[in-house]
């Protein structure tokens, strides 16, 4: 509460997540600006939450379409991570988001901007926007860039905007598809 009024910013709750990074043949990798909820106004990959009955992979082919108009095939995702993100809320209580992370390398259509992702743009693995992203991301995306495979864990404070915790980030051979 500040000056008695209630912070009427909604807090999204999302437990199981999709990213999927489209990387061109430069190496370069197509960023959006987050129009809305957990991380607007940040750049990220295409992403969202799994629908009941719908796998990660599933997920991630829809969300890509929907959010860059671009169509990746099942087979052309490269799982390449799990990110498990610990948010505190406003009231003090946490919940977690599993996040799987893919790469495609092939995909028909250029990202374009839609109403959940503007100005898509190309960024070299070496030269990210790291001010521009959010906190857990500039840890985690290099990583994944370089092609190595990773587990992370990241504490949020409420609305995501700061890490209250030191990351844990763990190179694995295998990551699982669920």
């Amino acid at each position: 509460m500040k000056g008695g009024k209630k912070d009427m910013r909604e807090e999204k709750v999302l437990h199981d997540a999709t990213l999927c990074l489209l990387i061109n043949p430069d190496n370069e990798v197509s960023l959006a600006v987050k129009a809305d909820k957990i991380g607007k106004g940040c750049r990220n990959g295409y992403g969202g939450g799994i629908e009941p009955g719908e796998t990660p992979r599933i997920a991630a082919v829809r969300e890509t379409l929907h959010e860059a108009e671009v169509i990746v095939l099942p087979e052309d995702l490269g799982k390449i991570g799990i990110m498990y993100f610990y948010n505190t809320k406003t009231d003090g209580s946490i919940f977690v988001c599993k996040m799987h992370v893919f790469i495609a390398r092939r995909w028909e259509g250029n990202p374009k901007e839609t109403r959940e992702m503007l100005d898509p743009q190309w960024f070299s693995a070496d030269v990210l926007p790291i001010d521009k992203m959010m906190p857990a991301d500039t840890f985690w995306m290099p990583l994944v860039l370089k092609g190595k495979k990773i587990i992370g864990i990241f504490h949020y404070a409420p609305f995501q905007k700061k890490l209250i915790a030191d990351p844990i980030i763990e190179e694995v051979d295998f990551v699982p598809e669920y």
